[in-house]
């Protein structure tokens, strides 16, 4: 079975379907709501709620355009609302450091030392909780989901300049954030 395929399923009323996709995306989902909410629960939630969002309003998809996409739009949204219900973030702190979040994620993805790894992962995912909920969001979708900041900016529906803005000031208090956890170990 394929995406294709499970969606008539659905259409037709076969639950089977909706077993296939979520099979298929859950762990995807869930990863990329967790990233966003920064709480297992709610990131669960975020994507239990998709789904079955997704289920109730299946006769309206347009089975010529791709699955996927529709359903990390989807749950980005639902993640990003739920964080915003729950928002727990903290104020920027001042001070700023000219290295990018970029090489902080690549030197993660480079390094050979698994516990430095492992520290690093922990120190990206502290720094991500005290981001603001929709900084959280563009950063997942732009480095976790690589999307465009176009697509962005579909996704969110919000102007492309906006985007921007969020990713330049989500940046710029990543640095601050890892720069002062990284120089306090």
């Amino acid at each position: 079975m394929d995406d294709r395929q499970a969606i008539r399923c659905l259409k037709d009323g076969d639950i089977s379907g909706l077993d296939f996709l979520v099979t298929r995306y859950q762990m995807k989902a869930v990863h990329t709501a967790f990233l966003i909410t920064h709480d297992e629960q709610t990131a669960e939630d975020a994507v239990q709620d998709t789904f079955v969002r997704i289920y109730r309003q299946i006769r309206h998809f347009d089975e010529s355009r791709p699955f996927a996409p529709y359903l990390m739009r989807s749950v980005i949204h639902a993640a990003l609302d739920a964080a915003e219900k729950n928002s727990r973030w903290l104020p920027l702190e001042s001070g700023d450091d000219p290295d990018t979040v970029h090489r902080w994620i690549m030197c993660a993805s480079r390094t050979e030392d698994v516990a430095e790894y492992n520290q690093l992962k922990k120190d990206i995912y502290q720094a991500l909780a005290r981001l603001s909920p929709r900084q959280r969001t563009v950063i997942v979708q732009r480095y976790y989901l690589e999307m465009s900041e176009n697509e962005m900016a579909e996704t969110l529906s919000i102007a492309p300049g906006t985007i921007k803005w969020l990713l330049n000031a989500a940046r710029k208090r990543l640095r601050i954030l890892l720069s002062s956890d990284r120089s306090t170990k």
